[in-house]
């Protein structure tokens, strides 16, 4: 077969000679024992666990951007205080330190998998951790990346982790194509940060042999081996005809007849600014500040965060900047916060607002240094609770925020009960900003990591869409905004649709903003209307993207 589909996860076309990297760590024997020394093999364990997680974060720091706050968090699970433990008990049963490793990760593998939506996700993050754990055990040599050759090459593999992600540029790597792995994976979303193309899902890419020149279309999921001359100019062409079109559209979001939909870029951090400012972001639309309180053992001072929260405020004077408040909990412990205790189901437990309220000090220090930084700056700073699920705490959350002095405050819309009982939480949010994301997984109980549930992560899935449309309604009936800030907005056809529907404002990963800026001023709000209701009369994720596609003709110059 010389044809191969999978998923588009990031636009862009990449052609070159294939490289299959594994990264295949043979399982330790179980049944072997160390040589008597449990205190020695301890240490070992120790060592191994630390040269991981230093390994990581450094990885983090050289890529930056939203792979630095993804590989803190996979340092965390290394240095996790209750896996130390584990492991160390297992040694002094005899077990050898590689294989205490691998027995420890497994019992908290069994956890994530059975928690399934947020916390399932990280199971494939785990396995990583605990194979260059065991590999640095076991004396293995690493198994990086080749360098930059004479070309650069189609990376092809059953999944890749975030650290082998954060490590491609686009200078040694045209594209790359894996079997495993969904829309929104980790993966996905680096790679769209990035930049470079990819295709996820694509069934049969394990098996594409080394050295095939391959051809890779990022916005359609199309895969070939061993196109013709022919054929590689016919699809570059068409993505050079796309880059013009895109290059043409510019300046602040509008359809054709005037109809403004504000672009904001989805951060993690000031280190984001440069690309958000690079392809127009006109502000902010979800500024993730976990970074702030991860990977230590006392919070954040006020004055510390503020300094954070001005760098972002003065990029973008006069516009919006959206800050999600602390997002914690779950697979993003706090390290100065003790555990929480023994949780059936950690992923729909203690996290978000829940941590919240439990600490509320935490969250008053933060809404503090918010509540100054506004009143610094000319941005129009809004923040916004994450995990709401009830009106009782949306209604929490903005007196405090009021409490605080800061002049708006909404909640995120990715539980599925806040989006059906929508025009209720209006009633006390200021507006509401819809997390696809999540959303999605919480309401078909889909893990995104999961290239077997892509289907189920589709953002045209038209239970979701009649959500994202409630949520919208709701919002309007209270005269409130509401904002998509979740990876579908940067899909130029589910933007118009979004827009259809009502969403005021798109926010997205930076690279994603030039081709939903053009999709946007080729189409009038009417064909985004009509392309809305097309989509939600439909009954299949297929069937809705297409019926909404005939009603917006101005995509086809933008070959996707």
């Amino acid at each position: 077969m010389n044809t191969l589909t999978g998923m588009g996860v990031s636009p862009g076309v990449g052609f070159g000679p294939g490289y299959v990297f594994s990264r295949d760590v043979p399982v330790p024997d179980p049944g072997a024992r160390h040589q008597g020394d449990a205190g020695a093999e301890r240490v070992r364990a120790t060592r191994a666990l630390e040269q991981v997680a230093a390994d990581l974060e450094e990885r983090g720091i050289r890529a930056g951007g939203q792979a630095q706050e993804i590989l803190k968090a996979q340092a965390l699970m290394a240095r996790d205080p209750g896996l130390a433990v584990g492991v160390a008990e297992l040694i002094d049963t005899g077990a050898t330190a590689a294989r205490a490793v691998y027995e420890g990760f497994g019992a908290y593998r069994e956890m994530l998998v059975g928690a399934g939506g947020y916390l399932g996700e990280r199971a494939a993050d785990l396995d990583d951790v605990r194979d260059r754990v065991v590999a640095v055990l076991e004396d293995l040599p690493p198994s990086g990346l080749p360098a930059k050759g004479a070309r650069p090459y189609v990376l092809i593999a059953r999944d890749l982790a975030p650290a082998d992600t954060a490590a491609l540029s686009k200078d040694v790597v045209a594209a790359f194509v894996t079997e495993e792995g969904g829309p929104t994976s980790h993966t996905a979303i680096l790679a769209r940060t990035m930049g470079i193309p990819a295709v996820v899902a694509c069934a049969g890419a394990a098996s594409i042999a080394a050295g095939t020149l391959v051809l890779v279309d990022g916005s359609t999921g199309f895969v070939r081996l061993a196109p013709s001359e022919e054929e590689v100019t016919t699809v570059t062409r068409a993505a050079a005809a796309r880059q013009a079109v895109l290059a043409a559209a510019t300046g602040p979001g509008t359809t054709s007849d005037g109809h403004a939909v504000p672009l904001l870029a989805n951060i993690g951090g000031p280190r984001d600014l440069d690309g958000a400012l690079r392809f127009g972001a006109e502000g902010v639309g979800l500024y993730r500040t976990e970074f702030l309180f991860l990977d230590r053992t006392s919070a954040p001072a006020e004055e510390e965060q503020l300094v954070a929260y001005m760098e972002v405020l003065k990029a973008f004077p006069g516009g919006q900047v959206v800050v999600r408040t602390l997002d914690a909990g779950a697979d993003k412990p706090l390290g100065f916060l003790p555990p929480p205790g023994r949780e059936p189901n950690p992923a729909l437990g203690l996290r978000g607002i829940r941590l919240y309220k439990k600490y509320p000090e935490i969250m008053n220090v933060q809404l503090r240094a918010l509540a100054r930084a506004a009143a610094r700056s000319s941005a129009k700073l809004q923040v916004m609770a994450p995990m709401v699920a009830t009106v009782e705490e949306t209604a929490w959350y903005v007196a405090a925020c009021e409490d605080a002095g800061l002049p708006s405050a909404g909640v995120m819309i990715e539980i599925p009960s806040a989006a059906l009982r929508a025009a209720d939480l209006a009633g006390e949010a200021d507006f509401f900003s819809i997390g696809s994301n999540d959303l999605a997984q919480y309401t078909f109980a889909a893990d995104r990591e999961g290239g077997a549930l892509t289907a189920l992560q589709d953002p045209w899935q038209p239970a979701l869409l009649d959500l994202v449309a409630l949520a919208v309604a709701g919002a309007a009936e209270h005269g409130r905004a509401c904002g998509v800030c979740g990876e579908a907005a940067g899909d130029p056809v589910m933007a118009c649709v979004l827009v259809g529907l009502g969403a005021t404002s798109l926010s997205m990963a930076p690279p994603a903003l030039p081709a939903v800026r053009a999709a946007l001023s080729l189409h009038t709000r009417d064909q985004c209307i009509l392309a809305a209701q097309a989509a939600l009369a439909e009954v299949s994720p297929v069937e809705a993207r297409a019926a909404a596609r005939a009603h917006l003709p101005g995509l086809a110059g933008l070959a996707l």
